[in-house]
């Protein structure tokens, strides 16, 4: 079978003015069975459009906090570092995305922009604006693949059917969180503090986001490969296919 080719959402260094890659990403994609692609950063609508049609399937990395003038907020001082070019293109990219129903994983910052763009909003920071945040450790200290928190799975949803677990250990790094969840969205897991950590987006072949960060806990943590696996294989021309066993094999 021809293996997925999936499209990664490049990071931005504005101190160096170039574009990179946490290997983790790529290797997780590559472990799971498709060949990762890290995309370049542009709006420009054709070039967009190119990469949706042609490419199997998409991840939206972390990084950068989203622009909360997207969800109409004015920046606050504890909100972090903004890529106004991330924002723009990835904005336009998922909602192609979607449009053409092509499997999109987001993590982290990647969960964020789904709530957002799909008409959410988001804590600017957690630590002083969510009322239970010392609840919960939601930004941890190295090594990353330190699992630090629960999140609760709910039932009947792709993230359960993937995960095949009510509650997991995960790790994290973020410092935004859910405010208002999407009317669009449903929330897939939920913290011990009430912080939504997974949303997926129903009716789509392959809608799934969470805030915690699989790409540095897949080599030693089987639930984040499953999360990796049942991506991969949703950008296949077959689809997902629910046989955790078959797709982890």
């Amino acid at each position: 079978m021809k293996k997925p080719m999936i499209g990664v959402l490049p990071l931005y260094d504005s101190n160096q003015k170039s574009y990179w890659m946490l290997p983790d990403y790529m290797k997780a994609i590559e472990d799971a069975g498709g060949i990762p692609i890290m995309l370049p950063l542009t709006t420009n609508l054709e070039i967009i459009a190119t990469l949706a049609n042609e490419l199997d399937g998409f991840l939206f990395t972390g990084g950068h906090d989203l622009n909360p003038e997207l969800y109409h907020e004015h920046v606050e001082d504890t909100c972090g570092e903004l890529c106004i070019e991330r924002d723009m293109m990835e904005s336009l990219l998922f909602q192609k995305v979607i449009e053409l129903d092509k499997p999109a994983f987001g993590i982290c910052r990647g969960l964020q922009l789904f709530n957002v763009i799909l008409g959410g909003s988001l804590y600017q920071d957690i630590p002083t604006q969510f009322e239970v945040s010392n609840t919960v450790n939601h930004k941890q200290s190295p090594p990353y693949t330190n699992l630090v928190h629960d999140v609760h799975i709910e039932k009947g949803n792709l993230l359960h059917d993937i995960i095949q677990a009510d509650t997991v250990k995960v790790n994290s790094y973020h410092h935004q969180g859910i405010k208002t969840l999407s009317d669009k969205l449903i929330p897939a897991a939920i913290a011990e503090d009430g912080l939504v950590e997974s949303v997926i987006m129903p009716n789509h072949k392959f809608v799934l986001a969470v805030q915690w960060h699989p790409e540095y806990s897949y080599a030693v943590d089987e639930y984040s490969q499953k999360l990796f696996s049942a991506f991969v294989s949703s950008s296949t021309s077959l689809g997902y296919d629910i046989n955790i066993d078959e797709i982890t094999a």
